[in-house]
């Protein structure tokens, strides 16, 4: 295998119906803009509340991996 090497982004995706959906929202658009994305690691679930405590939004924080071009 020739020698490779990745850059490491984090992005944040939301949604108001769940975390995957949420998770798939941040990989979608990172797949418009870059290439050969490899790997996405969940680093943070959390939740956006609104005044009375109801989820308004999902949030996924992850770490998005693709090979580094030059």
């Amino acid at each position: 295998m020739p020698e490779s090497v990745y850059k490491v982004i984090e992005l944040i995706g939301t949604s108001k119906e769940s975390f995957e959906k949420a998770a798939v929202t941040a990989l979608d658009r990172a797949g418009k803009t870059l290439r050969d994305l490899r790997v996405a690691e969940v680093v943070k679930l959390d939740m956006q509340l609104d005044a009375k405590g109801k989820i308004e939004a999902y949030r996924v924080k992850l770490n998005v991996s693709f090979k580094f071009e030059d």
